[in-house]
């Protein structure tokens, strides 16, 4: 995740830095929403997701035209930009998934491991060379995981599986996101995103609804406060992807990583307060390693993304949440 803005100015770094920061702190509402949604009100994973990627679509087009103009609709791989879609969307019906049973500090501190996944991904995918050193801190940050996810496991089953399957579809969405970085903006990829999301997601409830699947049916929404959740769901998760996006444009990713991780104070609180959750001491240790871990890879791939000026290791739209 190493920038390839060697240039950044002070005051842009600062920016980069308070919306990474903003953007870690409001996304857990996007959670607390999707998690009140499942508990309370019997919606459906999927048709949270639905109206997350729908409302995403909608909401990022009028801003493309009048950013862009119509030169923003012709990304430069529509079907790489769709199949992202794809796979941020699987990310999030897993992760909502994983709400509906499990603590929201506890499923986003297995989510964590992303930054892991996506140094894997990026040796398998794109035939980047990993050292020793990321090698251990990938390891260590599994381990910093599976002491989180042990407790969940032994209730849950493999529902405490599903964010760290979150984590590697928003990992590939990511990776791809490389070969795009240069020929398309983030809105553009951002609205694109929304559009393939909101097909496949619309196919599987389809599906679902044939093979009586709970979690891809669709349910009428039944008063204004689920109405206004949902909608919640969409604005947060639009506005939240942008905010990091925008964000790692401007300053270092090794700057940046860090501020990802404030998302763990708003969740706990969220979780605290909303739904009586908190995490215990051997959890909050594998936080702090799942952590520490994340940040040292994405510190240390600046520091090799600084000796090899030539590779492409700029995220697009880094962000810690799918």
């Amino acid at each position: 995740m190493a920038s390839l803005i060697p240039d950044s100015t002070p005051a842009e770094i600062r920016l980069g830095i308070l919306l990474t920061a903003s953007a870690a702190l409001l996304l857990p509402v996007l959670d607390a929403s999707a998690k009140w949604l499942g508990e309370n009100h019997g919606i459906p994973a999927g048709e949270i997701a639905l109206a997350r990627f729908a409302l995403q679509a909608l909401l990022s087009l009028p801003l493309l035209l009048r950013q862009e103009g119509l030169a923003g609709l012709r990304p430069s791989d529509l079907g790489l930009n769709l199949f992202r879609g794809v796979l941020l969307a699987l990310g999030s019906l897993f992760f909502f998934m994983a709400l509906k049973a499990m603590p929201i500090a506890d499923a986003i501190a297995i989510f964590f491991v992303e930054p892991m996944m996506i140094t894997i991904l990026s040796a398998v995918m794109l035939g980047e060379r990993i050292g020793w050193r990321r090698s251990l801190a990938v390891l260590t940050g599994f381990i910093g995981a599976l002491i989180v996810i042990r407790p969940n496991f032994a209730v849950l089953g493999l529902v405490a599986v599903l964010p760290a399957l979150s984590a590697v579809s928003l990992a590939i969405y990511l990776v791809l996101g490389r070969k795009l970085s240069r020929g398309s903006s983030p809105l553009s990829m951002h609205l694109y995103a929304g559009i393939g999301g909101t097909l496949f997601l619309a196919a599987i409830i389809v599906a679902g609804a044939r093979l009586d699947v709970p979690e891809l049916m669709l349910v009428m929404p039944d008063g204004a406060i689920v109405w206004s959740l949902m909608f919640l769901v969409g604005l947060i998760g639009m506005i939240g992807h942008l905010m990091f996006g925008y964000a790692y444009r401007m300053a270092p990713g090794s700057v940046l990583a860090p501020f990802g991780y404030f998302e763990i104070v708003t969740a706990t609180l969220f979780g605290l307060v909303l739904f009586g959750d908190f995490p215990d001491a051997m959890k909050w240790l594998g936080i702090a390693i799942i952590m520490a871990s994340g940040v040292y890879i994405v510190w240390r791939e600046n520091v090799v993304g600084k000796r090899q000026p030539v590779a492409e290791a700029m995220m697009p739209e880094a962000n810690p949440h799918p």
